[in-house]
């Protein structure tokens, strides 16, 4: 038994020994020089079946080999590799094929022998994208394609994934366009040959690519180019104004004031405009994934909501994948991560997100106002497993947890809440280092400090919770520890932050353009905040707040609502009917729902009327909510 292996455990039992099961044997990474260059050719052609078609060449020696499939993937925070639509493996060398074994223990991992004689093995493989979303995120359509290089390779056991030098080519489609922040070393017609690179950073490095492509410079002029590379469905979304163009470009401005400094020598916005490719956000250290709605420029107004991508996965090329959480880091891809400081790595950016979207023009004043509302009232209201049960520590194990798969009832449960949560925690802290500070220092110091060093390193720098503790400290003195830890491991309110800022959460019976932009664009009923219930179109039940009044008269996601007081359902029949309910207290609401092939007549005993969120000022308080979202 190799070395490699956990030796087994025997036990006796009554049956007899029974062996107990032993690690996976797959050769632990070492930080140690790979000998040769790994190269990965993608043909991206086959747009037909939506199947890319890869070819390697491995350095190897005779003897055992492993290969490995990328299975912890950076950004998702979980074992999501697509393994699924892995397909077609053949391994040969010196002309002849190999036998492979896929290792029962880890099936990322496919064990071959090189033969005598061998100085390499040739790989050959297809990546079956996704021909619908049940089967995951479509990524090829007839205009457009996103290659991540983690579905699209393989690479050697026993190795850190910086250890281990890259060529790559992609043959395109005729006369497509890619973005990438891969640097290109040559082209052969179609197909692209991108200068050698690690595989680590090969992997961090996708490609959009399509018929239809515009580039636009965000830094004209600039010694470090920032470009957003587009692709869209058809040409008429590429016809994007001045005036759109401008937040974005100030975007980067405003992270370079707030940073101080930044950790690549290029990066480009990878940005989709469709409504085939499967809308994206992922974050990479010289790139980001930005999939929209195809209309997101051309109907610039009624978009607002998605504006903040943007600024979100910028935003992680600081925090995230410059500095990195010390148990996210790995040394390749298929050694576990966990997820301990997600409320930093996405809590931190989520809330710059927002709060860069308003400096840089990408909301105005009362779209941010908005959006704030509508997360704060999530966490007052609309999520009761977080006062109960769960606290938003335990939330960072969702990533392994779920895998964002659907949930029954997502608000008791809990969902990544590290995301939002994290943000109100940050807020919170805004406001503690200013009153600490009698206003002379705010959470833009912590920001510089925490992320702002070495100006054009690409090292990860890695961090641990004492790390964050450490730096808040030398900003302002206080028991940081344990002032965090309250708000993450306890069950109380986390929504502090408004207040501190001089503003209020309140409930009124007129729904914000937020909530109008959202039902709009999601063809929804937001009522969770009054009936507890969101429907959606046709009238199909999505989330149901748990002990609500909807729940306790007994309905459940499962359900759609086919008549409201006895008339078909229509969403705006069933607000009419929570606003009759409040004149008249003897008036319950009644709907006709089918579960299954049932239907029921439900009656819902509420009459408190419709409730939407909005922040309004306290003016017994300075207002500093405006102060942190102001330009700088």
């Amino acid at each position: 038994m190799k070395a490699t292996r956990l030796a087994s455990a025997i036990v006796a039992s009554a049956f007899g020994l029974v062996s107990l099961n032993a690690l996976a044997d797959v050769p632990p990474p070492q930080d140690v020089a790979y000998p040769g260059t790994l190269q990965i050719s993608v043909d991206a052609t086959d747009l037909a079946h939506r199947v890319f078609r890869v070819h390697e060449v491995v350095p190897a020696q005779p003897g055992p080999l492993t290969l490995l499939y990328p299975q912890w993937l950076p950004g998702n925070h979980s074992p999501s590799g697509p393994i699924d639509k892995f397909a077609g493996l053949v391994v040969k060398a010196n002309g002849k094929v190999l036998p492979w074994t896929r290792d029962p223990l880890n099936v990322f991992a496919f064990h071959v022998e090189v033969p005598q004689g061998a100085s390499n093995v040739e790989v050959d493989f297809q990546y079956l994208s996704p021909q619908n979303t049940r089967e995951g995120r479509v990524v090829m359509t007839p205009e457009m394609l996103n290659l991540q290089w983690n579905a699209n390779s393989v690479y050697p056991a026993g190795y850190y994934s910086r250890q281990i030098k890259t060529e790559a080519s992609v043959k395109f489609p005729a006369g497509w366009q890619f973005g990438s922040a891969l640097e290109v070393a040559s082209r052969d017609g179609d197909t692209v040959h991108f200068k050698p690179t690690t595989y680590n950073t090969l992997v961090d490095s996708p490609i959009y690519a399509g018929k239809y492509f515009k580039r636009i410079d965000l830094d004209p002029g600039a010694k470090t180019p920032v470009h957003m590379d587009i692709v869209a469905d058809a040409p008429k979304y590429l016809e994007i104004k001045p005036e759109q163009i401008k937040p974005f470009r100030e975007l980067v401005q405003q992270m370079y004031k707030l940073y101080g400094a930044h950790h690549y020598d290029h990066y480009d916005f990878l940005v989709s405009l469709s409504d085939k490719m499967s809308g994206n956000g992922l974050e990479h250290h010289q790139s980001s994934e930005d999939g929209t709605s195809a209309d997101f420029f051309t109907e610039w107004k009624k978009n607002a909501l998605g504006r903040d991508l943007f600024s979100h996965e910028f935003n992680h090329s600081w925090d995230g994948k410059y500095r990195r959480p010390a148990d996210l880091w790995t040394p390749n891809f298929n050694v576990p991560m966990q997820d301990s400081l997600l409320w930093v790595y996405e809590g931190q950016t989520q809330f710059w997100g927002q709060v860069m979207a308003s400096r840089s023009g990408l909301w105005d004043t009362e779209q941010a106002h908005d959006m704030w509302a509508f997360v704060a009232a999530t966490y007052d209201k609309g999520r009761p497993g977080l006062a109960s049960w769960r606290n938003v520590q335990d939330t960072t194990n969702d990533p392994i947890i779920a895998q964002r798969a659907p949930l029954p009832y997502r608000n008791y449960q809990g969902s990544e809440d590290y995301y939002s949560a994290g943000q109100l925690i940050w807020l919170d802290v805004d406001g503690k280092l200013r009153d600490l500070s009698h206003g002379k220092k705010s959470i833009d110091d912590f920001a510089k400090d925490f992320f702002g060093m070495d100006n054009g390193s690409f090292v990860t720098n890695t961090y641990t919770f004492d790390d964050v503790v450490k730096t808040l400290n030398a900003i302002a003195p206080y028991d940081w520890a344990s002032y965090l830890r309250t708000r993450l491991d306890g069950h109380g309110p986390i929504t502090g932050g408004f207040e501190a800022h001089g503003w209020k959460l309140v409930y009124t019976d007129q729904p914000s353009a937020a909530v109008k932009a959202f039902e709009a664009r999601r063809h929804v009923a937001e009522l969770t905040y009054s009936l507890g219930v969101s429907v959606g179109k046709g009238g199909q039940i999505g989330d149901v707040l748990w002990d609500g009044p909807a729940f306790k008269a007994g309905l459940a996601p499962s359900m759609t609502v086919v008549a409201v007081n006895g008339h078909d359902y229509d969403p705006d029949a069933l607000k009419d009917a929570v606003t009759a309910a409040a004149k008249d207290k003897n008036q319950p609401i009644e709907l006709l729902v089918k579960n299954f092939d049932e239907y029921k007549t439900i009656r819902i005993d509420y009459h408190d009327g419709l409730k939407y969120p909005h922040l309004v000022r306290d003016t017994s308080k300075p207002d500093t909510l405006t102060t942190l979202f102001k330009a700088r």
